[in-house]
């Protein structure tokens, strides 16, 4: 027998987009939805990551619109003091409890299925006790899943692992429970810099660290990306004067890194990776304290004393530990019109910060009717991989940015929502520094959008 769920929406997925577009469009309409996750609560892949796993950006600029994650602390002690807090993955998850429950199922308007499954055809089903659910034909579907990250809990190595090889996903190295006499860390991003700096922090030497880094990775200075426009958008200011001076791509990274916006762990290597996560100069100089890099592409076998990767091998401890941050974590399907005839596919709108997006998506769809106008006024904009990729996120990004302010009613929202790194105070209380910048920026977009667009 099937149960029938009275919904106007049906959203598929009750990770950070999933709640942030929800969120939003509760906000502003009367809609009801049924929100749908495989997972047991609200918080995505936050559920199944590392222990020890922080935001790599500002709290303020994750979560949902009507309530900031963090409520703006800064932080007064440690190696950041004076920038933004970053939120911890226990704090995350109380904060998605909290939300869901008080913002949204309180309300009547929201009704929570964990541990369902959406199947298709506006049907989903219990993990648990095989129940069946279905909205009604005129019920929208929103998908929130289609930018899902892998992880490595959820991801095995993407290598083949000998007999006696020792290899653990991220998530267990915080449950060690005997010394290895090296460990090897496999991986370019952000899980495989947190690995390095949890080793570091617990005491472990650097020279007993070999760190696998298949690419080499581009990553932005945290101390700009901040809630106080005048530094985010100094940075905007900056990257788009940048990229007009630049006659290729390594030169704008080379633009960037001079004006201390990007940063490469190794100044003698060429980055090619740029999903550009932030990092704290205090971390980048701990990852400079690990000498020990191999740089021979992926990772291809795992034997007891050696690694085997695409050109060439690698010799390891015989005991050495091998920590798998490799998944491929954001994931790049192709760009596809956020709203189509079935379904509403949420993806970022603005370059990066995909929580502001995923609530602009919830704003517009509460506040316009024709779906190409708002597709017209919210483009979709990838997660960038490579640098090509990257310029092409700040082009489309910026267009889109362009689009939306356009309107009256979503620049004053966005103005007014934390989740936006480039609110603005109202013109009577904006500084001289801001209007400076303000100034610097308007002049550089153009010729710095032109500049992108031939790069990218």
């Amino acid at each position: 027998m099937t149960r029938g769920v009275q919904a106007d929406y049906l959203v598929v997925g009750a990770g950070a987009a999933g709640m942030a577009f929800t969120d939003a469009l509760i906000d502003h309409s009367s809609a009801r939805v049924a929100l749908v996750d495989r997972r047991h609560l609200a918080g995505g892949h936050w559920l199944d990551d590392y222990p020890f796993v922080r935001l790599h950006q500002a709290s303020c600029f994750y979560g949902v619109a009507s309530t900031v994650l963090g409520g703006g602390r800064i932080q007064d002690h440690g190696p950041e003091a004076g920038l933004q807090e970053r939120a911890g993955v226990t704090e995350i998850l109380a904060y998605y409890e909290q939300v869901l429950a008080s913002r949204m199922v309180a309300t009547g308007k929201v009704e929570f299925f964990g541990s369902c499954e959406y199947v298709a055809n506006r049907h989903f089903v219990s993990r648990v006790s095989g129940e069946q659910f279905e909205v009604p034909r005129e019920c929208r579907i929103v998908d929130a899943r289609y930018l899902s990250p892998n992880i490595p809990a959820d991801s095995p190595p993407p290598f083949k692992v000998a007999a006696g090889a020792r290899v653990i996903p991220v998530n267990a190295l915080a449950r060690l429970e005997d010394v290895a006499e090296q460990y090897v860390v496999v991986g370019s991003g952000k899980t495989a810099t947190d690995a390095c700096q949890w080793l570091l922090a617990h005491g472990v030497d650097p020279g007993n660290i070999c760190w696998v880094r298949p690419r080499e990775p581009w990553m932005l200075n945290r101390a700009l990306v901040q809630p106080d426009p005048a530094v985010f958008l100094g940075m905007t200011a900056d990257i788009m004067e940048s990229a007009a001076s630049a006659t290729t791509l390594h030169s704008l990274f080379l633009n960037l890194e001079d004006a201390g916006i990007m940063n490469r762990i190794d100044r003698s290597v060429m980055p090619t990776m740029a999903r550009a996560p932030t990092l704290a100069m205090w971390e980048l100089e701990q990852l400079r304290s690990i000498e020990h890099v191999v740089r021979l592409g992926h990772v291809r076998r795992v034997d007891p004393g050696r690694i085997t990767l695409e050109d060439g091998t690698a010799r390891i401890a015989k005991d050495a530990l091998l920590v798998h941050c490799a998944a491929s974590g954001l994931r790049n399907p192709p760009i596809i019109p956020i709203w189509a005839s079935q379904e509403i596919t949420l993806q970022p709108i603005r370059a990066g910060f995909p929580c502001f997006g995923a609530a602009l998506a919830g704003y517009v769809e509460a506040t316009r009717a024709d779906d190409g106008e708002k597709n017209r006024l919210c483009p979709a904009t990838p997660y960038p991989n490579d640098l090509a990729g990257w310029a092409l996120m700040n082009l489309l990004g910026t267009r889109a940015a362009m689009a939306f302010s356009s309107e009256p009613d979503i620049r004053d929202w966005a103005d007014g929502v934390a989740l936006n790194p480039a609110a603005l105070p109202p013109e009577q209380q904006r500084s001289p520094q801001l209007q400076e910048v303000l100034a610097r920026l308007s002049a550089a977009v153009p010729r710095g959008l032109a500049a992108l667009a031939r790069l990218s």
